[in-house]
């Protein structure tokens, strides 16, 4: 994909990337309410707008990343095969993500990644609007799933598939938490790979023996 990408494109992105590693690194030195905007922007040798052409908030320089990924427990069941559960479908889409180091998921090597989620779980203000990010993905997993229900917004079909979508989210981010405790205490994203792929196999396993009968693609 960088090899397709333009000058002007390959500019932007580096643009885009520095500022948030820079207002990330002010963030954890100083505590994220303690930093303006203004002084990211200086410390970037950029303007204020400039920043805020690139992230629509402040809180955006922690989140904007994340937030691209919102939709990709509904992605992966929306594009799964015939035969194959929702559950499948994420644990597959699960696995993909850790063979590929995907930051998404707590799983780039890059030491930045780390800084984040320590950031977040500092921040009251940002630990919020993850919780608020985790429930829309929810609410999307969800939406797709009744999308292929026949039924009425107000049936049963609807609980149940709300019912789904949190539980298959919740193994999902069991996972992720798993990974970024073991970040934390320093190990290693090829280290930690083998050991997820085999929690994995145990947490969906546990949604799966309950939903493995549950919307299997006809």
């Amino acid at each position: 994909m960088v090899e397709r990408m333009g000058l002007r494109e390959r500019k932007k992105r580096d643009t885009s990337l520095r500022i948030r590693r820079i207002a990330i690194e002010l963030f954890v030195e100083r505590g994220f309410d303690e930093v303006a905007v203004a002084e990211i922007a200086d410390a970037a040798d950029v303007s204020k707008m400039t920043v805020f052409n690139y992230f629509g908030s402040k809180e955006d320089l922690v989140f904007k990343p994340m937030e691209e990924h919102t939709g990709d427990l509904a992605r992966a069941v929306r594009e799964r095969q015939p035969g194959e559960s929702a559950v499948a479908a994420v644990h597959r889409q699960f696995l993909e993500q850790l063979a590929a180091r995907d930051a998404s998921i707590g799983m780039s090597p890059d030491p930045l990644n780390v800084r984040v989620h320590e950031l977040i779980l500092a921040t009251p203000a940002l630990l919020t609007r993850t919780y608020a990010w985790s429930a829309r993905g929810t609410q999307l997993l969800a939406h797709e799933l009744i999308a292929e229900a026949d039924g009425e917004r107000s049936s049963p079909d609807e609980a149940v598939a709300r019912c789904a979508a949190m539980q298959i989210a919740a193994a999902r981010t069991s996972l992720h938490d798993e990974i970024h405790k073991r970040r934390i205490k320093g190990e290693g994203v090829d280290e930690i790979y083998p050991t997820m792929v085999t929690l994995a196999q145990k947490v969906f396993g546990l949604v799966e023996n309950g939903l493995g009968e549950y919307a299997v693609r006809r």
